[in-house]
């Protein structure tokens, strides 16, 4: 079965938002970081501890933000932010642009998928991500359909 979806563009605060919280999750052992180095407050009481990590913190997430909106500038990724088309199947994801010109993305190459409650991310890399909403399957069993490849690649958790 194929699924072939409608056209979608993909806005690029979306993409930032989505890839933000992406990373973070991926890196949540930086929290585990920041705690150790507040717990120095134990050794040496001093309200610093928890500014300093605080303005670390801050830097880290404002590097990451500057990161994905700086891929949004870029020539080479122009491409995520055009009206794209999907044809999906248990082989491969075909990302069209026109009905002559596509690119296609075996599904070895998808690092990660993420279900959430009205969208599919799949993950490339940290910063390509194919962003698949409800919205642009044509019914709700392609959507299914689509799903059930991602458990049986193992890229998604069983619910």
């Amino acid at each position: 079965m194929i699924v072939k979806t409608k056209k979608y563009k993909l806005e690029s605060g979306t993409y930032i938002k989505l890839a933000l919280r992406s990373t973070l999750k991926q890196q949540w052992w930086v929290l585990l970081i920041a705690l150790a180095i507040c717990a120095g407050y134990l050794w040496i009481p001093n309200i610093w501890w928890f500014i300093g990590t605080g303005i670390a913190l801050v830097l880290y997430i404002l590097f990451w933000l500057i990161q994905f909106a700086g891929v949004t500038q870029l020539e080479q990724t122009k491409m995520l932010f055009e009206k794209l088309a999907y044809e999906i199947n248990s082989q491969q994801i075909l990302i069209k642009i026109s009905s002559k010109q596509g690119m296609p993305i075996k599904w070895d190459q998808i690092k990660r998928a993420t279900v959430g409650k009205d969208y599919i991310l799949l993950s490339v890399n940290k910063a390509q991500l194919i962003h698949l909403p409800f919205k642009i399957f044509n019914t709700d069993n392609e959507r299914k359909f689509v799903e059930s490849i991602l458990k049986r690649k193992g890229l998604v958790k069983q619910r």
